[in-house]
């Protein structure tokens, strides 16, 4: 349920709303927006009745049922309005949301060495990109393949931070992790099979960097979106929504079936960022452009593609990587895309 202010109303006015909610057992949150507050009420509203709410103020402009099981994802939580989430880097910061330049993540699925994420950091940075993506923590399906360095390539990612400027994205599997991964990373990824992990999305719901939702293998909007709604309710406001790909019957010839249709549908049911990885989504590096170009046509606000010096010695998902070379070539395209969409191309200023 929603309670929808005045334009105007008073500073003491909202306070006072809110304390007298407080008492009905609610947790009134206040959104401000562009030109008006709203509050949302967490708590046993079914039974509620909405004129009984109207009275509490004559400021009170309406009072709304928020109709999806996902409150605080919901669009209409925010009355219509899309989030911005901001990110600092040490290039400044980057905002993701719907009326924001297009944003750019790229990387290798691993870190492997410094020389390799370092020179990669630096390619990827002066093509364009934004943030650099790179697992220290691999979930593999195999027991066998290569998981990842753990902890000692969280410092070889600060590394490749200061190196190039970028910010960081690297996923988190376990909640004892969280600590140490947030010192180095400026964004958290939740992979997609952690996307149900109820306990984990808790426990990263409630330190204080953004999220990178990513979309579970076989997971519904709906189921996509509670999940959102887990992390949004343990306190973080910042999550990103990444669609990269689900299983279908079809596994011949691309690893996953890129879901391009979920950004329309997502666009109209949540105010989060969106994010596509066509690197996951197809699993073969020839998609990986044009797939690129249709998720910004079809409104994402960022990308993540994988690259890597050399994908055929790649220790992990080499077939779907980019070389840097092909990466260079991509994103004058994208940024021709972004721009026809009206995302006006924003590159980083490069570090003195």
């Amino acid at each position: 349920m929603i309670v929808v202010m005045k334009v105007g109303t008073p500073e003491v006015e909202i306070n006072r709303t809110c304390e007298e909610l407080s008492t009905w057992g609610l947790s009134p949150e206040k959104i401000v927006g562009k030109h008006k507050v709203v509050l949302g009420l967490v708590g046993e509203t079914a039974e509620l009745d909405t004129n009984r709410i109207e009275e509490i103020s004559p400021w009170i402009e309406s009072v709304l049922r928020v109709e999806r099981p996902f409150k605080r994802a919901s669009r209409q939580y925010r009355q219509n309005e899309a989030s911005e989430i901001v990110v600092s880097t040490p290039n400044g910061d980057v905002y993701f949301g719907e009326h924001h330049p297009l944003v750019i993540t790229a990387g290798p699925c691993s870190v492997e060495n410094e020389e390799m994420i370092v020179e990669v950091a630096q390619r990827v940075k002066a093509a364009g990109a934004h943030f650099l993506r790179g697992g220290a923590y691999k979930p593999r399906t195999s027991p066998y393949a290569f998981q990842g360095h753990g902890e000692s390539a969280l410092s070889l990612l600060a590394t490749a931070r200061e190196a190039s400027g970028l910010g960081i994205i690297t996923e988190v599997m376990d909640t004892p992790d969280i600590e140490k991964i947030a010192e180095v990373a400026d964004i958290l990824q939740v992979g997609a099979r952690n996307m149900q992990n109820f306990s984990l999305l808790k426990q990263i719901g409630k330190q204080n960097k953004p999220v990178l939702l990513k979309r579970g293998m076989a997971a519904s909007i709906d189921d996509w979106l509670m999940a959102a709604e887990y992390i949004l309710a343990a306190g973080n406001p910042n999550v990103i929504l990444c669609e990269r790909g689900i299983r279908t019957f079809d596994r011949e010839y691309t690893r996953n079936t890129l879901d391009l249709s979920a950004i329309p549908v997502l666009r109209k049911l949540t105010h989060l960022p969106i994010m596509v990885d066509p690197s996951h989504g197809t699993g073969w590096s020839d998609y990986v452009p044009s797939m690129s170009k249709a998720a910004i046509s079809s409104g994402a606000d960022a990308l993540m593609i994988e690259v890597h010096p050399n994908p055929k010695k790649a220790l992990s998902d080499g077939p779907q990587s980019l070389t840097p070379e092909q990466f260079d070539q991509l994103i004058p395209e994208l940024a021709k895309i972004a721009e026809v969409m009206g995302r006006s191309w924003q590159r980083q200023t490069v570090l003195a």
